[in-house]
Parts: C-alpha cells; structure tokens; sequence
C-alpha cells in the first residue's frame, strides 16, 4: 500500500465547512485514523494524522485565497506546515504560477499530493524542513503554526526574514504563543470546529500580514 493508498483508505471526501469549493481526504471520526496510523506506521516515528483534518487557520487562509485571487495568481505560493494543504490547493485553483506545500511528516505530503489530485490541481511537495531556506517564494501561507514554543522559537526568526522579500500571511485562532507585535491584521474569519478538536464549535480566526523583523 502506498502513502497515497492509505490516506485514501482511512479518510472520506468531504468538504471544508469554511470552503465547501475544495474536496479533500479527511478523517470522517478521530479515532479510528489515529489508530490505524498508529498500527500502520509502529515502527516509523511518524507524528500523528494532522493532516486528516482542515484545521481553521488552514480554511481561513484559503478562504481568503479563494475570496481575493490576487493574493495567488501568478505568484509562487508557499503554504508552510500545509497539513491538508487546502491553503496551497486554493492558490493553485486561482491561478498561482506556482503553489508548494510543506510538511515533515511524509504521510502529511502524500495526503496533499491525493488532495490536490482530487482538485485537478499542481501542488508541489518539497521533503525535509524548509526553515533556513533562502527565499524563492511570492507567498508564503502559514496557518496556526505558534502552538507551542518550540514550534514558534523555530520557524518565526525565519518567517519574519521571509516577510522582508515576500508576503507573509498568518492565520491564528488564537494560540498563546502567537507574537503580540510585528503583526498587521488583515481579516477574520469564523471557522466552524468540533469539540474533539478544538474544544468548542467554533474558532475565530485572525490572517495578519507578518512584518520583517526591525533592526536597530
């Protein structure tokens, strides 16, 4: 069984509340896809199926690819710890010259490659982490990624280099480790949730344009 195989097997079609415009492969329960990872992959150390799921900040932002095609066409788009990767399949869908999707967890690209199949769409999915790259990107998507403090520690110092050679969008529904400056909020968005993932029905999000880091 392939990558691509097993995500197809364990999920079901379905369409994000936010935007109905993109099908994708989703868990249709949580257990029963974290267990059959957990089974699949024992022996691999392979993070749990994030990916199984269209997370708000990643509805939020295509959303709002979707609603303002400029943000996209013919620009190169990257959509940075893409999970699903609806961000990136939305900007490929309006037109975006390029549009890439990055993920560490191998299972989490084949998910975005069999997504954007379904969608008859180009997504790109580069291996290994992109986090120090130099800039070739128009775009860069980033939804919900300050979490936790190392995540945020991680990849926020490169972020905000990026954002002084390209555009980059934030999408957060209110996580504690979010930076509380260097931000420029943009737009909301409501994002119908569950209880079993996020605790309640439904998140606000908030996609801020993030600003390079200032030097004195």
């Amino acid at each position: 069984m392939t990558p691509e195989d097993f995500v197809r097997a364990h999920t079901a079609v379905s369409r994000a509340a936010l935007v109905p415009e993109v099908a994708l492969h989703l868990a249709s329960e949580i257990t029963p896809i974290w267990r059959a990872t957990e089974d699949w992959l024992r022996q691999a150390n392979i993070e749990p199926p994030f990916w199984a799921f269209a997370w708000p900040g990643g509805q939020a932002l295509a959303r709002e690819v979707l609603d303002r095609p400029g943000i996209a066409r013919g620009r190169r788009v990257l959509d940075f710890a893409a999970g699903c990767g609806v961000a990136a399949i939305a900007a490929a869908m309006r037109g975006a010259a390029r549009a890439e999707a990055c993920e560490l967890d191998p299972l989490a690209l084949a998910a975005i490659r069999a997504n954007a199949a379904l969608n008859g769409v180009a997504v790109q999915t580069p291996e290994g982490d992109l986090v120090g790259s130099p800039c070739r990107w128009d775009v860069i998507l980033a939804g919900d990624v300050c979490y936790e403090v190392p995540m945020t520690a991680h990849i926020l110092p490169w972020l905000r280099r990026m954002a002084g050679e390209c555009l980059v969008l934030l999408a957060d529904p209110g996580r504690a480790y979010l930076p509380r400056d260097g931000l420029e909020p943009l737009a909301t968005h409501a994002v119908p949730t569950s209880v079993e993932l996020e605790d309640r029905t439904e998140r606000v999000v908030t996609i801020a344009r993030l600003l390079p880091e200032t030097r004195p």
